[in-house]
């Protein structure tokens, strides 16, 4: 495969939405990398035999996204320990000789977008209160307790969920009623929306914020709109907010540097790029 042009892209369906050819494509026109990224509709039916064909065509590999992360990792043929925790895949690199290895890199992406915003952040000093028990929320959980994190407060609107979560991930994350959820504001040191709620077209996140304390940090993995509703009333209540674009492009860099064999820079310039698009 050295001697030919490197492709990558990403999989989903849909994929129209995706800002992740823009990202990609900002990084191999700044670094004057002959390769692509393009966007890829599949379908699960579909999912196996296009990343068997894949290989073939020149693809270092792929990023996938909604509804295909649980079922690339499924098919790899080899998974690192953090994909193997979450349960689910946003990266795939195929080897020289065609096979599949899988990672997922949303909790690197997290974590490295609260650590660029807010530097002095330091997980131990107090517990993380997280809502959602989705795919999102299972590697951003994993990710802070990786960091040292004490407690993971955990509330989800479907109870069953989050019990799943707690029982796959330990002891450290303790879980809340939906209802309550004001209750642990003024705990905790850190709190992070996994959920759509707030996105646009999507339900707002309607929760009552008076109980934060000022200092707190609020992020939200949502970045249409680039600050959401949640982010804006927990700024006007002296939180210290992160929004959800940093995250996404903090988590394409890992695959970038596989495929293309550069390690991209992840600053304001691309920001502008994908802000833009």
């Amino acid at each position: 495969m050295t001697d030919r042009v490197p492709l990558a892209g990403v999989i989903g369906d849909p994929v129209g939405h995706s800002k992740s050819p823009v990202l990609h494509g900002h990084w191999l026109s700044r670094y004057g990398i002959r390769g692509y990224y393009v966007p890829l509709h599949v379908t699960q039916d579909n999912l196996a035999t296009v990343l068997k064909a894949l290989p073939n065509m020149g693809f270092r590999g792929v990023n996938v996204t909604i509804p295909h992360k649980e079922q690339a990792l499924a098919l790899a043929d080899s998974v690192t320990d953090r994909a193997a925790l979450i349960g689910a895949a946003n990266t795939l690199t195929f080897t020289s000789s065609g096979k599949l290895q899988a990672d997922n890199t949303d909790g690197v992406g997290f974590i490295a977008n609260i650590r660029q915003s807010i530097p002095d952040w330091a997980p131990s000093e107090g517990p993380v209160l997280v809502l959602g028990a989705g795919g999102a929320s299972r590697a951003i959980v994993s990710a802070l307790l990786g960091e040292g994190v004490p407690r993971v407060i955990l509330a989800n609107r479907t109870r069953a969920r989050a019990e799943a979560l707690r029982d796959h991930l330990g002891a450290r994350v303790e879980l809340l009623d939906w209802t309550r959820l004001p209750s642990a504001l003024p705990e905790v040191h850190t709190v992070v929306n996994t959920t759509s709620l707030g996105m646009k077209g999507s339900q707002p996140l309607n929760i009552d914020l008076s109980g934060i304390r000022p200092g707190t940090i609020v992020t939200d993995i949502v970045y249409t709109p680039l600050i959401t509703d949640f982010l804006a009333r927990a700024d006007e209540l002296g939180a210290r907010t992160v929004d959800g674009l940093g995250m996404l492009l903090h988590q394409a860099a890992p695959g970038f540097e596989r495929w293309f064999g550069h390690k991209p820079e992840v600053d304001e310039a691309l920001r502008r790029a994908v802000l833009s698009a």
